[in-house]
């Protein structure tokens, strides 16, 4: 391919591939020195669905300069089952090599049971605690599809002889049994939710970004643990896809709001301090999740991977992580969601920096911070907690954005002559800072 006329004055044209129609299609779109394709191997920038890689990364060999918005084995951490498996694997291993203060650190999800592999277990564990509330997810679906919550267990007697949960059935769909948070943080008596945002440019070393922004998803309906609200997902499930189907839902206003102005309100109720540490927790949570799968996942160099966490609140303001999407939506349900989806894929791809602006020892990109790069780049502050998470914006990373120098240039002008690993860009002067990738120092200075 050679470089598009008038490319030595706005710079290297970009081929993308996007196999979406979203607010990622229309970034890309947009963004000057981009040019479409629907080539399945020619093009330096691939946006595609999971389906997508799941056919077509084994058929493909990718160039130095090509980028792939996913890992081929992303769903190490974001299906269901196997997220809790490598985070029970990570605290075992940490409890055997004598690390129990770190050991102890992973407890941010509740007592989880993979069916119907481990339905004995879970009996065993249901009974310890009679009434209790429990939830069920199929392991591999999304937007609250299949979901319900229980508290007998007669309540999935029927669930139970329904042929597709058989083990030796070949239409079998496993479901975890998740121990419910009964004691949700809620705001004007609703259960919410929050959708973080995490960019990995490597798995090795590990490399993470955390973006600033975010949103809480609120349920419409008041909370309430009674048997009758137990059947009722307008009351327990926050999912988008979900609420949108009530009667009264309002697509214009949503269910949702800003991350900044949810830890404001916290600051107002709790104070600074309570709340930072909250913010804190959440984003060791999120390292400590992916300290758990990086020996698991095949680290590619052209694969970068935008996660979305959900993360619950309880009322003693503590986070849990619900679950870690692969491919969290990114269609605007309204001028603020598009706003903020906008906002979130160009700083993405500022920071897989496809045009090469970026000098490599970058701390912030846009709105993402890099808080883990082969060590964390970020330590407990004296007397406080230090994140990013939940600000604003500073005026000075935008201002940076705005002057980046020109771009370097691509294959498309030279043959393919880039050389380096494009999964560490921005990160590659932090590695090694603040400890190893072992997570036994994850947080602490």
């Amino acid at each position: 391919m050679a470089a598009a006329k008038g490319a030595a004055v706005l710079g290297p044209t970009i081929v993308f591939r996007c196999s979406t129609r979203n607010t990622v299609y229309e970034v890309l779109k947009a963004r000057p020195g981009l040019v479409e394709t629907q080539d399945d191997v020619d093009w330096d920038l691939c946006w595609a669905d999971v389906g997508w890689v799941r056919d077509m990364y084994d058929q493909i060999q990718m160039d130095d300069d090509q980028r792939l918005n996913h890992f081929p084995n992303h769903y190490e951490l974001t299906r269901k089952d196997l997220m809790v498996k490598n985070l029970k694997r990570m605290r075992k291993q940490l409890e055997r090599n004598d690390c129990q203060a770190e050991a102890a650190s992973y407890c941010f999800w509740t007592g989880t049971f993979v069916l119907p592999s481990e339905y004995g277990m879970f009996v065993e564990e249901f009974k310890r605690s009679p009434g209790a509330v429990w939830i069920m997810k199929p392991i591999g679906r999304a937007q609250g599809r299949g979901i319900f919550l229980f508290n007998k267990l007669s309540q999935i007697s029927e669930w139970k002889k329904d042929h597709r949960w058989k083990a030796d059935q070949p239409q079998a769909e496993a479901y975890i049994a998740q121990r419910y948070v009964e004691n949700p943080y809620l705001i004007g008596g609703k259960k919410f939710d929050l959708r973080l945002y995490v960019l990995v440019t490597s798995f090795n070393p590990l490399t993470v970004w955390l973006y600033n922004g975010g949103f809480a998803r609120f349920s419409g309906t008041r909370y309430c643990t009674d048997r009758a609200a137990l059947a009722n997902p307008y009351v327990h499930l926050t999912n988008v896809a979900i609420q949108k189907k009530a009667e009264d839902y309002d697509k214009e206003v949503g269910c949702k709001w800003d991350l900044q102005s949810l830890k404001m309100f916290l600051t107002l109720k709790h104070g600074a301090r309570a709340v930072d540490e909250l913010f804190y927790d959440m984003q060791c949570l999120i390292t400590r999740s992916l300290l758990s799968v990086q020996k698991s996942i095949i680290h590619d160099k052209h694969c970068f991977e935008l996660y979305g966490y959900d993360v619950l609140v309880d009322a003693d303001l503590k986070p849990w992580l619900l679950e870690v999407n692969a491919s969290p939506s990114l269609s605007a349900e309204n001028a603020a969601d598009k706003k903020l989806k906008t906002q979130l894929i160009s700083d993405v791809l500022d920071v897989v920096d496809l045009e090469g602006r970026l000098e490599g020892d970058e701390q912030r990109v846009g709105s993402f911070r890099l808080i883990w790069a082969n060590g964390p780049t970020d330590t407990r502050a004296a007397g406080g907690y230090s994140t990013f998470l939940g600000t604003e914006k500073p005026r000075a990373a935008v201002d940076a954005t705005a002057a980046l120098p020109p771009p370097k240039t691509t294959r498309l002008q030279a043959t393919k002559t880039m050389t380096g690993s494009p999964a560490v860009a921005g990160g590659g002067a932090a590695m090694g800072k603040g400890g190893g990738a072992d997570g036994r120092s994850v947080c602490d200075p």
